[in-house]
């Protein structure tokens, strides 16, 4: 269960859209992630999907009926417990009615009792959402605040391509959980993140890496993002997509990571640098594949030599221009790992340091899990026990919210 989502209430509006079939994802994602889902379906979605589907995802009752008696004005009080309020798919005569107020259903009539945040994620085929009349509805709907999310381009129902596709469910809950979290810790600030390995080549297609995933600095991101920073994701090699949201910046040796982070963090205020960076490279790079024949001339071995060191340069720009204002680095170990880690803290003049043995069961490289003890400047110790890579990221990230309150009480 994801933090950003205790104790929110979704309210989500489905309209009548061949989509209908994926917001029933989005509802059980939503509905995992540990929000409170009530679902509003016009007649049109009941033609595309049941109640019972939205209602076996969320184990809530389904709105449909304006003029059901068993509820008493049932419209004010779903838009007002709502914490955001999301329409998918949003069909073209939903943006019509949303646009000139017309609240003949339920769904539309909710909308104009609604208090919190509007998002809309259209859906329609061929040419109906570039037409002038559809366009119209949408910048009437923008002026008065309300968020689109989407549409996309692609293959409709139809088989026709175009500008019309409803997002898909993992972006639309992306785009949910920053307008959830746009008044978090974070509002207003600017944190880098660094994520994943470097790779040093030593010909065209070998190169020396190391086992990192990346997962824990994209759930930093994730974090980041939830708490309503703007993300800046510098991000090596991985699999891992990156989360919604995020400026990404994809590198794949030490010195694009080095170029890219010593730019990025030039008015940040926070470098969370949680990438496994080469400390070494071949000193010489071959420009062809070096064959097995040739190998003898290489007298077997790769010579290596020193990469830069990303925190050392962050740290003379710092001292320099005071940005960014907190810096925190990852000790990943595979002995005396508390040693090194207040050691590696001091040298590189961090605010804080994450340490973690990434020999221990169930942490370290290439698991959903993490065990890090996390260590200020002042002494301070906080030691985490075993817990999920996302859960590790928000507990760090309350430390940092919380260092950057007191540096500026101070």
């Amino acid at each position: 269960m994801l933090t950003i989502f205790q104790e929110k209430q979704i309210l989500l509006g489905v309209t009548g859209s061949i989509a209908c079939y994926k917001v029933v994802d989005l509802a059980s994602k939503l509905t995992q992630a540990g929000a409170r889902v009530d679902v509003i379906m016009t007649d049109s979605a009941r033609r595309f999907v049941t109640p019972l589907a939205f209602q076996s995802v969320t184990g809530r009752p389904v709105y449909t009926d304006m003029w059901d008696e068993r509820l008493h004005v049932q419209h004010v009080g779903l838009g007002e417990a709502a914490d955001l309020f999301l329409i998918a798919p949003a069909t073209a005569n939903t943006l019509a009615k949303l646009a000139h107020g017309t609240a003949d259903n339920l769904l539309t009539l909710t909308a104009l009792t609604a208090q919190c945040p509007l998002l809309i994620a259209p859906a329609m085929d061929g040419g109906m959402y570039s037409h002038p009349a559809t366009q119209a509805n949408v910048a009437a709907l923008q002026a008065r605040g309300a968020t689109f999310l989407g549409p996309v381009a692609g293959r409709m129902a139809s088989g026709q391509s175009g500008m019309g596709r409803m997002m898909e469910p993992a972006e639309l809950l992306g785009r949910v959980r920053i307008a959830v979290g746009r008044k978090g810790l974070f509002h207003g600030r600017h944190i880098v993140v660094t994520a994943g390995p470097t790779r040093e080549a030593v010909d065209p297609v070998r190169f020396l890496t190391n086992r990192s995933s990346g997962k824990q600095g994209i759930a930093l991101a994730q974090a980041a993002l939830d708490m309503g920073a703007r993300v800046t994701l510098i991000l090596g090699p991985v699999s891992e997509p990156p989360p919604i949201g995020a400026e990404v910046i994809h590198v794949q040796s030490s010195q694009e990571m080095h170029d890219a982070t010593v730019a990025a963090v030039t008015s940040a205020d926070v470098l969370l640098m949680a990438a496994a960076v080469a400390d070494f490279r071949p000193a010489q790079f071959a420009s062809q594949k070096i064959k097995k024949t040739e190998a003898e001339s290489w007298g077997m071995a790769i010579g290596l030599e020193r990469t830069l060191d990303i925190l050392e340069a962050v740290k003379h720009q710092r001292q320099e221009t005071g940005f960014p204002h907190i810096v925190l680095g990852f000790a990943a170990e595979t002995q005396n790992a508390f040693d090194y880690g207040r050691d590696k803290l001091r040298r590189k003049g961090l605010d804080f340091i994450a340490i973690n043995d990434v020999t221990a069961s169930g942490a370290g490289f290439e698991v959903e899990t993490n065990r890090v003890t996390l260590l200020n400047r002042e002494g301070e110790l906080v030691r985490l026990p075993l817990l999920s890579k996302a859960a590790v990221a928000e507990n760090i990230l309350r430390h940092v919210a919380q260092a950057m309150s007191n540096d500026n009480e101070q």
